[in-house]
């Protein structure tokens, strides 16, 4: 039996008015939504750090509300992201990844660098941007994921560059932005983004099950040639990969449905 990484399916943070009642059980007081949360899900996406720094505290109090396998994925500082020229960013990485995140110790997940729609490639400063990113912080392993919209990235050097610094790319199902289904690291990571509001699981059976079939393939080590078509059949390589995947943006109410009812269909 070929061996596969672990497959994590979650959404976009966990505070979410409309989650309260149907996601999260009538009258569960809001300080308890991050617990109930992570007992039905195995990974959040947190937003709020792209747009301001936390408190070592906060990250410690997040950690001590999950499960043990649960992790968060950080979406890092925009003032790093967003810099005219990425090579400058140093400052700006050091100071998001110095803030105290280290403080979620085993359930810290990847880092996700998200990249304006507008942002075009340029190879060699976004290569000066990779180098920057390290691979420990306070002795604690990092993992990092970038996210670009931008259809000049299109391009072998791309995916190259992303090999050469391992870092993985986002397969963003997304209605407008490119899709990118390079495997560049040893994880993989998909946001899927084009759910619907009227599906009671966000994507519908058909869409899912395409879907499970991908992130099968990805974490049993095998490459998801035709996005439209996968095949759970293809032979694999030997090494497995982590699969994180959130059911984010559009179909957000359904969201939190959606996740778990991917997880359990893969399990």
């Amino acid at each position: 039996m070929t061996k596969s990484g672990t497959i994590r399916c979650g959404i976009g943070g966990w505070t979410f008015d409309p989650w309260e009642g149907t996601f999260y059980p009538e009258k569960l007081p809001k300080k308890r939504q991050l617990e109930y949360a992570s007992s039905q899900l195995k990974v959040i996406e947190v937003n709020g750090t792209y747009y301001s720094s936390q408190k070592p505290e906060t990250f410690a109090k997040w950690a001590s509300e999950v499960p043990e396998d649960f992790v968060f994925s950080l979406k890092a500082s925009r003032y790093a992201t967003n810099k005219k020229v990425l090579a400058e960013a140093g400052e700006s990485i050091a100071r998001f990844l110095g803030q105290g995140l280290t403080e979620l110790g085993s359930h810290l997940g990847p880092i996700l660098w998200q990249f304006m729609p507008t942002k075009k490639f340029d190879a060699e400063d976004f290569g000066a941007f990779l180098a920057l990113l390290p691979r420990t912080q306070d002795g604690l392993p990092l993992r990092h994921v970038v996210e670009v919209r931008h259809p000049s990235f299109r391009v072998p050097e791309f995916a190259q560059l992303l090999t050469k610094n391992d870092v993985a790319v986002v397969c963003a199902d997304h209605a407008d932005y490119p899709m990118f289904a390079d495997v560049t690291s040893d994880f993989i990571y998909a946001r899927l983004q084009t759910g619907s509001d009227e599906v009671a699981t966000c994507y519908d059976q058909t869409r899912m099950n395409l879907w499970a079939d991908r992130l099968k393939i990805w974490a049993a080590g095998g490459d998801v040639v035709d996005l439209e078509k996968a095949d759970p059949s293809l032979e694999v390589a030997k090494r497995p990969r982590d699969v994180f995947a959130f059911f984010i943006h559009e179909g957000k109410v359904n969201a939190p449905n959606g996740a778990r009812t991917l997880q359990n269909q893969l399990a």
